[in-house]
């Protein structure tokens, strides 16, 4: 199967995700891997399937993937994405699924793969920031401890649940 990646990191995070996709699947078969508009090898149209990555960036994907997502035709997609902020299923699909509507009709999701991402320094910076002007706010202390937690991702066991979900897809 010709398959492309492509996407957007931020922080370096979906990039991991990325390139565990093109480690998993082989070079072989990949026809295009990069970023829209810059640093892409191949043409994305030649693949068969099409995985479209993404860092979350207030509950969405960013402008320049939405772009590209808009100029998608008859593609079988794959999304995937991290997001900072999160951890939950729930959270995650509800991202996915805001995403998936910036691709037009004619194009069919066929997978999708969330998992948390570690955030900038100066994120952590901000929260400590917003906690000295308002230390008894459980929001803030909450925000702060998803912080610490995310600072591993994505990890060893993102990764084997992006692998397996390339190996169900495989599968198919």
């Amino acid at each position: 199967m010709k398959y492309a990646v492509v996407y957007e990191s931020a922080t370096g995070n979906t990039k991991m995700l990325a390139d565990e996709i093109r480690d998993t699947l082989g070079e072989e078969n990949c026809v295009c891997f990069g970023t829209p508009g810059e640093n892409m090898t191949g043409g994305a149209e030649e693949a068969e399937l099409l995985f479209l990555g993404f860092w979350t960036d207030k509950g969405e994907c960013s402008e320049k993937i939405r772009q590209y997502m808009e100029t998608l035709h008859g593609q079988k997609v794959v999304l995937f994405g991290t997001a900072g902020f999160g951890g939950s299923e729930q959270y995650f699909t509800q991202i996915l699924n805001r995403v998936s509507t910036h691709l037009p009709d004619g194009n069919t999701v066929t997978g999708t793969y969330m998992c948390q991402g570690k955030m900038p320094q100066s994120v952590r910076k901000r929260y400590e920031a917003m906690q000295e002007k308002a230390p008894q706010d459980d929001k803030i202390k909450m925000m702060i401890d998803n912080f610490d937690r995310a600072a591993s991702h994505p990890d060893g066991e993102d990764l084997h649940r992006l692998r397996n979900m390339i190996a169900e897809l495989n599968a198919e």
